[in-house]
């Protein structure tokens, strides 16, 4: 009889770990990874249907890839996913790697030696061990999900890497082909460790976009969100890095960098930063959004401005919400620098998914800006920004 207790005792304790691994990854992103729409949808005109199929669309900013879900298979959560990303239109796509979170994270203040949630929950999703205690390794191996996408469906996902591989996007849409490009990011450059060989390493991994910081401060500089060494800017290794990735067109993302390290990245010739998911600070009062004077420096030194989609950087939960943002970005920089940054599927609360990315045309619409505003935010600025700053082979 004992041993019948014990062995029913150790069943039901595996079946439950086994059901809390298949069941808690999908609980954890569909609390984190919300969309606000309503059932019937955000309505759309025939006039802004037959815009949006013309434009070509681009956004800075997702994290499709630290969720263990398929990226060429429609799921029913989270805010992107290959089939949603040709249902709405997008043509190029940066995805961002993310490795370093901290548990409790907030705006204001977050300590360096916070225990960190991005390890948690690649152990939960069972990602390979590897994975589990190393930044490096959680980068590397979102990396090979997305390269795995691309080598299991080449014709509607493309990894972008250098200009031609832009091009050729590019020019498979022309001839009708919903192919979708997608570049790869870091979000917060924690793995690099001060190894400056920890670069070549993302580079040659496929990464072409460099977040420096995210929500803790690390060997590169301070994040606007960390310890509150907010007046300090980049660290020598920063400025080292900076230089390296600026020599080998690596595009520098400045989201959640302290004003002084923005300031200090902009000192250093060659810099053509952006910020791939923001808002406006005078539209919007929040700890997450910068200084307009800033903003404006990025956009002088031919930076892009990404407006995202939720409510902490544009103070509101509608599509017209949204462009009334992105009004404010083009009134503060101009219509030539600003761009869509969503954080789709980046822990936040969305109004609508890729698929639904229609109702931003029409919200554009209606808050008065001219076909060819829409053209240049939805995608133009973006296309350009890459034509000149990707390597060139």
């Amino acid at each position: 009889m004992a041993r019948r207790a014990v062995l029913g005792l150790v069943l039901a304790l595996t079946a439950a770990i086994l059901l809390f691994f298949l069941i808690a990854p999908s609980t954890i992103e569909r609390r984190m990874n919300r969309v606000t729409m309503p059932p019937e949808g955000w309505p759309v005109s025939e006039s802004a249907q037959a815009l949006h199929a013309e434009l070509t669309i681009g956004d800075l900013h997702s994290g499709m890839l630290v969720w263990d879900r398929a990226p060429l298979r429609r799921t029913d959560r989270g805010h992107t996913d290959l089939p949603r990303l040709v249902e709405g239109n997008v043509a190029v796509h940066v995805v961002a790697a993310n490795t370093d979170s901290p548990f409790g994270q907030n705006y204001t203040r977050n300590r360096s030696n916070s225990r960190d949630r991005v390890s948690a929950l690649f152990i939960t999703q069972l990602r390979p061990p590897r994975t589990w205690f190393s930044a490096m390794e959680r980068a590397l191996e979102q990396a090979r999900v997305l390269a795995d996408a691309e080598a299991r469906a080449p014709e509607t996902l493309r990894i972008i890497r250098a200009r031609p591989d832009l091009d050729a996007v590019l020019a498979e849409r022309e001839l009708g082909q919903p192919v979708v490009g997608a570049l790869l990011a870091i979000e917060g450059a924690y793995l690099l460790n001060g190894d400056p060989a920890n670069l070549d390493r993302l580079v040659e991994a496929g990464f072409r976009v460099v977040g420096l910081v995210e929500f803790l401060d690390n060997e590169l500089g301070p994040s606007l969100h960390g310890e509150g060494y907010r007046d300090y800017g980049l660290t020598d290794f920063g400025r080292l890095m900076v230089r390296r990735m600026i020599d080998q067109n690596l595009i520098i993302d400045l989201s959640h960098a302290s004003p002084a390290t923005v300031a200090d990245v902009l000192a250093i010739p060659g810099a053509r930063p952006i910020l791939s998911h923001t808002g406006v600070l005078s539209h919007c009062p929040s700890t997450r959004n910068i200084a307009d004077t800033k903003l404006q420096r990025i956009a002088e030194a031919g930076g892009l401005i990404g407006i995202g989609f939720w409510t902490d950087v544009v103070c509101g939960a509608t599509p017209a919400e949204i462009a009334g943002a992105i009004r404010a970005a083009i009134a503060l920089v101009g219509e030539d620098h600003v761009a869509l940054g969503s954080n789709w599927d980046g822990g936040v609360t969305v109004p609508f998914d890729a698929a639904h990315l229609p109702a931003l045309t029409q919200a554009l619409m209606d808050t008065g800006l001219r076909d060819e505003q829409i053209r240049k935010v939805m995608g133009g600025n973006m296309i350009r920004f890459l034509s000149e700053t990707l390597p060139p082979e």
